[in-house]
């Protein structure tokens, strides 16, 4: 079903939701969009630097007690 969507089909789709929310709620949303990207990467990259330097703290284990007998 979804194959089958070519660009008038994503045209259309693209003005329907600019009517339906408008210019300035879309690019606010954008905009947190880009703001979640931004802090996931620099999650990624201070996560790999913790792993090459050894500064990371070691795994523990944080399930709770009901859910550890479960398995």
């Amino acid at each position: 079903m979804l194959n089958n969507i070519g660009l008038p089909g994503l045209l259309l789709i693209a003005v329907v939701v600019l009517v339906l929310f408008g210019r300035g709620k879309i690019s606010s949303l954008m905009g947190e969009v880009g703001k979640g990207i931004t802090a996931f990467k620099k999650g990624v990259s201070d996560g790999s630097k913790e792993l090459e330097d050894g500064t990371g703290e070691v795994a523990r284990d944080v399930t709770p007690e009901k859910e550890k007998d479960k398995v």
